[in-house]
């Protein structure tokens, strides 16, 4: 009777140590699903936020490209113009030129209809005018996105916002931060995206589990209703049931390996690094009084198996925080040597700006690196400029120590995005600094009534009383660059000039730019050429 009790208790008690694990190990199964979940959710947002920002970012260049214009308006020339940058831009589906408040012609032709310009949902920090739904009464289709800027507007199918592959189930919504919705896939809850977009906090929702990623006006909202998520998890617990609590632990080992051999975002990044999946594009550098290309920024691109092209701002954080930035930089160097030591040796007034990071500055350590890949190669340091964050000069005795001997190597160094930070003249007046690289956003103000369009003017005055040479980000049009120009500003580069391209294109644009321009130009260093 005894021994019967004893192998009865031990039974159940094995019963109930083999019920606790396998219940335990489904908990943990769902709660590390959820955060996978999670994550996978963000990078969908972020992708769908980048595609919403380049959408517009081509709307913006058209506009602005349109409004530089001087043909006549309505004339079969003007007419002509709207009607080749519509077709050569995939993010625009008409545009319409207005004349006191009605429409006058359109990319299609002259139009009879007394049509009234519509009144703004949205208005971007630029000054573009955005309507989320207007019917477009030339061509009787489907509601557009209407983008306005002074007399033009451009009309958008609202799917190129949202113009990304996302997995079944998941649902994407693209939106201003004020909350007007522009675009959505796979009918989401619209409802449920307002009130999680116009939420300070995160919101408890029992149904869905979601994402949200805001940038520059935009916010991007991946949602996946929990059913979906249940449903994976269902499919995966009834493997436990047939073959009971000794297969269940070998089950939930391999679950739980396969889990491990998932890469985390950091794993993704020391992959990409090893198998040199970072690339370099190249934005001219263009002498504003000369019109002549006289160097290249170096900007770094994570490409995806897909060959999507990943900006900086989504990994060089997660780089910095685990040490692997001083992998990063040395691969750019390298990468710049690689693609143009025969342009750069033939010729030694042209440079190349690369960006070192806060813990470069502070430790000093990438100029080693940047000497060890520069050794043997025929390429002057006074050819490789440094461009440093504000963020990088918070330690200012490291910062001065550190630039100070890249000045003693011949480097020139400047300071990148002036004006987002927290520099004052006190602190530049400071540093061993050689250039001011005025931020975009303040660029993007030049002749609007944004409260900020005058610190362009006193950022230059403040850089030429320091005696710094001054750079212009993010020129877009004739007339930022003409304000320039008149300044006294010396180099700018946008996308008036180019977008940052793969090196082969960058080549053919130096090549052709030094055909139109092949008088001498001063570049900031030739006074050290070798």
């Amino acid at each position: 009777m005894k021994r019967f009790r004893v192998i009865f208790v031990s039974i159940v008690l094995g019963v109930v140590v083999a019920t606790l694990s396998v219940g335990s190990m489904f908990y943990l199964s769902r709660y590390r699903a959820s955060n996978e979940e999670q994550a996978r959710l963000s990078l969908f947002a972020q992708r769908g936020l980048m595609r919403a920002q380049g959408t517009f970012n081509d709307i913006r260049s058209v506009l602005f490209t349109l409004n530089s214009l001087s043909v006549s308006p309505c004339t079969s020339e003007h007419i002509a113009v709207m009607r080749r940058l519509t077709s050569n831009t995939r993010s625009v589906d008409e545009i319409g030129y207005f004349e006191q408040g009605f429409l006058k012609c359109t990319s299609w032709g002259p139009t009879g209809e007394r049509i009234k310009q519509t009144p703004a949902d949205f208005v971007s920090e630029d000054g573009v005018k955005v309507t989320t739904r207007v019917l477009p009464l030339i061509t009787k289709g489907n509601p557009l996105l209407a983008s306005q800027y002074n007399a033009y507007n451009v009309l958008t199918v609202p799917e190129r916002f949202s113009d990304v592959i996302v997995e079944e189930g998941i649902q994407l919504v693209i939106a201003s931060d004020t909350g007007k919705i522009f675009s959505a896939q796979n009918a989401p809850d619209l409802h449920l995206a307002q009130k999680i977009i116009s939420a300070s906090h995160l919101i408890t929702d029992s149904s869905v589990l979601y994402a949200v990623e805001r940038s520059g006006g935009f916010v991007a909202v991946a949602i996946e209703p929990k059913r979906y998520l249940f449903q994976k998890l269902h499919e995966e617990d009834t493997l436990f049931l047939p073959i009971g609590i000794l297969m269940a632990a070998l089950v939930i080992g391999l679950m739980l390996f396969r889990m491990r051999n998932r890469l985390s975002p950091l794993d993704e990044l020391i992959a990409a690094i090893k198998r040199h999946q970072l690339v370099v594009h190249y934005q001219p550098i263009i002498e504003l009084a000369s019109g002549r290309c006289i160097g290249a920024e170096a900007l770094l691109r994570w490409q995806q198996p897909d060959g999507e092209l990943l900006r900086p701002g989504l990994f060089i954080p997660l780089a910095e925080e685990s040490d692997l930035i001083g992998d990063i930089t040395g691969q750019v160097i390298d990468m710049v040597v690689r693609d143009l030591q025969s342009l750069l040796v033939k010729d030694h007034s042209f440079y190349v700006a690369i960006n070192v990071s806060a813990d470069d500055v502070k430790t000093g350590r990438g100029l080693d690196t940047i000497q060890r890949a520069l050794a043997d190669t025929g390429i002057g340091n006074h050819q490789i400029l440094l461009e440093a964050t504000e963020r990088g000069f918070v330690d200012a005795t490291s910062a001065r120590l550190t630039l100070r001997r890249a000045k003693e190597l011949g480097h020139m160094v400047a300071i990148d995005d002036f004006g987002t930070g927290y520099s004052s003249l006190s602190s530049l007046q400071r540093l061993p600094l050689d250039a001011v690289k005025i931020d975009r956003i303040f660029i993007n103000t030049i002749g609007t009534n944004a409260p900020t369009s005058s610190v362009v003017s006193h950022i230059i005055t403040m850089a030429k009383t320091l005696q710094l040479s001054i750079f212009a980000e993010g020129v877009e049009t004739q007339s930022q660059a003409d304000y320039l120009r008149q300044l006294k500003v010396e180099y700018g580069q946008g996308w008036l000039f180019s977008m940052a391209i793969p090196v082969g294109e960058f080549i053919s644009y130096y090549l052709k730019n030094r055909e139109l321009y092949p008088l001498e130009s001063a570049s900031p260093r030739d006074e050290n050429s070798d």
